[in-house]
């Protein structure tokens, strides 16, 4: 902890011991509104002296949620609040007080997207009503590793229905289960998919940090455009045992928070090797239980970092937010080499998509055939049925061409599946990123994460904001994004990418950018912008 952040945790600590509690509130209870603002460091600290606790913060964001989610500008990104976490943070504060503590994360509010598996009383749906109703017959290992660091899982949060991978035209942040979620920072604003409701809380200050899942975009991209921090880890880094699944090639859970300290201490409590996901079967070699030791304000210094102008386009503005960044990362002492080229980047066609097809259609029905006697939908072609029969619920503003192009799809034995997994590895990995790598010598690449944010448009579907989370995405390899500016009150991030397993340097990257720049600036709710 530097100094900077020692005083910041210290009086933050002290104004909460002198005028956090109110009267007749429950014992640890508080009334001060930084809290939503705090992050982890800050609440251990706090906990740890008294001057809250676990209870109390789990009472304060449940009642956050219930004024800014559920009423006043109804950011809409809680699909359901976990009707056990005040029991389960008393149990946290019993522990603390006989010196008992988990992990860093104990005690600390967190929300999961609603698709990924907790065996407890709140369902996994997917944002779908096909699974309404279903309670997963264990926690998904995520979940697992949050609840054994001392976490307390506030709720779900809602998410672009499956996870994005239903229709063409969809219009990210919306569910039959959930309904819309808002960008927090302009309500009319979308907050882009599929991890819309967990990007929107951590930005909204409903949790203090929660967990996304990516197959291409889906923590980068609602980061960026809710103005937080989003890491996409390697795929095998974090299990994907008990997550409805898009895609085995790509699909990773990973944090989202509203600093790079935060985002890595939450890596390290749900990165580890699972029998239950083959994945991972490298992970406790290559990977770290604790990521916070790599963080480093001068660690931009002497860093070779390739510009990827491939991935440069969209609003100008935005662009203008991202050449100030590149000059931040000069005068910290980075070497920029620019521009850097992925050499098969262009070779890759439509191969990702088909291979996610594939991958859809096999991993759905085996998690939909997993589930208790209770579910309504067993195979890919039950849900298709489902939403047909249910269409004016189910798909009042788009259909589902993907799960009908998945469901006509062959096994994971066809040729053609093979042969577009091998085309997306080769280009992706040693022709494209470890390609380009190689050549400049580079500790990373770098590009524009997105935004701002389009409006939500529920006729036409989701507008192209840009970004470059696909390479990372296809390759199965790290990408964060970190806040780097506004346009007109929107956010605009910035992404780093690299080499698979290369968490650490891209973490260190970000931190000293992000301890540069401080950029994130706090939502204020606004109806619209202009």
């Amino acid at each position: 902890m530097n100094r900077r952040h020692f005083l910041q945790v210290s009086g933050l600590t002290l104004a909460c011991a002198t005028f956090g509690r109110s009267a007749g509130a429950a014992d640890g209870a508080t009334t001060d509104p930084r809290w939503h603002e705090a992050d982890v460091a800050a609440l251990q600290s706090a906990m740890q002296s008294g001057g809250t606790s676990a209870a109390a913060l789990a009472e304060y964001f449940l009642r956050r949620i219930e004024s800014i989610d559920r009423a006043g500008p109804s950011v809409n990104a809680v699909i359901e609040t976990n009707p056990d976490a005040a029991q389960v943070a008393r149990g946290l504060d019993d522990e603390r007080k006989g010196k008992s503590l988990r992990g860093p994360l104990h005690g600390v509010p967190v929300l999961v997207k609603d698709n990924l598996d907790t065996h407890d009383r709140m369902m996994t749906t997917a944002g779908s009503l096909a699974l309404l109703g279903s309670v997963a017959p264990r926690d998904s290992t995520v979940v697992k590793k949050l609840r054994e660091a001392g976490a307390v899982l506030l709720g779900k949060t809602n998410l672009s229905e499956w996870a994005n991978f239903r229709a063409n035209n969809s219009t990210s942040g919306w569910s039959a289960r959930g309904g819309l979620t808002k960008n927090p920072h302009a309500l009319d604003r979308n907050p882009s998919g599929s991890s819309s409701g967990s990007a929107a809380a951590v930005a909204a200050g409903l949790c203090t940090v929660a967990i996304g899942t990516e197959t291409n975009g889906s923590i980068i991209s609602p980061s960026t455009v809710c103005g937080v921090v989003g890491l996409k880890p390697t795929v095998g880094l974090v299990s994907r045992a008990g997550i409805i699944p898009i895609s085995v090639s790509q699909d990773t859970a990973g944090p989202i928070a509203r600093t790079v300290r935060d985002a890595a201490v939450l890596l390290g409590a749900i990165a580890g090797s699972d029998d239950r996901d083959r994945a991972t079967e490298h992970t406790d070699e290559k990977g770290h239980r604790d990521y916070t030791p790599f963080l480093d304000a001068a660690g931009l210094k002497g860093a070779r970092i390739g510009v990827a102008r491939q991935f440069f386009r969209g609003n100008g503005k935005a662009r203008a937010v991202i050449d100030s960044a590149l000059a931040v990362l000069k005068d910290a002492g980075a070497v920029l080499v620019d521009p850097v080229e992925l050499p098969g980047w262009s070779n890759l066609g439509g191969a990702s998509f088909d291979v996610m097809l594939y991958e859809f259609k096999a991993g759905l029905n085996a998690y939909l055939a997993a589930l208790g006697d209770g579910a309504k939908v067993r195979t890919l072609g039950d849900a298709i049925a489902f939403n047909d029969r249910n269409a004016e619920k189910e798909m009042p503003y788009f259909g589902q061409e993907i799960f009908q192009m998945a469901e006509a799809k062959g096994p994971l034995t066809d040729p053609a599946y093979a042969a577009a997994v091998e085309k997306c590895q080769r280009y992706s990995r040693a022709e494209g990123i470890d390609a380009a790598m190689d050549q400049h010598k580079l500790d990373a690449l770098v590009a524009p994460a997105g935004g701002p944010a389009g409006k939500t448009d529920l006729v036409y579907g989701d507008r192209d904001v840009g970004g470059s989370s696909s390479p990372a995405a296809i390759a199965g390899y790290p990408n964060i994004t970190v806040p780097a500016g506004n346009v007109k009150g929107l956010p605009v991030g910035i992404s780093f990418f690299g080499r698979a397993w290369s968490e650490p340097t891209l973490l260190r990257i970000a931190y000293a950018f992000e301890q540069l720049t401080k950029a994130r600036k706090a939502p204020e709710f606004l109806p619209t912008v202009g």
